[in-house]
């Protein structure tokens, strides 16, 4: 599945974070909040993203779209999005392989409310190519927890 090629623009240094966990510094993504709405991360795919037939790991994908969608539940309570949420249940659907180059994930809330939330996301290549999709249940971490 390929749509016509949309250029995205360059992210805005401010609303990126970087190297917030360990998982985030050895994959390479970066989460990007500009969106306010949409938690999305991007992924400049290179030969360490790959897999036996050289496209994106099925693994990484999967937690490309993991960390959009609870970025996107974060950002329903903290414009920051650090509001720490934790994945109930996630399904992915592969649809096409990951070619090197930027690769885009992004999550939609479909409902809930307070402490649950249904996310769906997408996983594009820079050229419109969809990758992989999946629809997860997210829970927000209680404040009580986090101490």
């Amino acid at each position: 599945m390929t749509k016509p090629a949309h250029p995205r623009p360059q992210p805005d240094e401010q609303y990126l974070i970087r190297d917030e966990t360990g998982t985030q510094t050895l994959i390479g993504y970066v989460v990007d909040i500009s969106d306010g709405v949409h938690g999305r991360c991007f992924l400049d795919v290179g030969p360490q993203h790959t897999n036996r037939h050289n496209v994106l790991h099925g693994g990484i994908a999967t937690c490309m779209l993991d960390n959009a969608c609870g970025c996107t539940g974060s950002l329903t309570v903290d414009p920051s999005g650090r509001a720490p949420f934790l994945t109930v249940s996630m399904t992915t659907h592969f649809i096409a392989p990951g070619r090197p180059g930027r690769v885009w994930a992004k999550g939609t809330v479909k409902g809930g409310g307070r402490s649950i939330l249904y996310i769906d996301g997408v996983l594009e290549h820079e050229d419109g190519t969809v990758i992989a999709t999946s629809t997860g249940v997210f829970k927000r971490v209680p404040q009580e927890k986090l101490t």
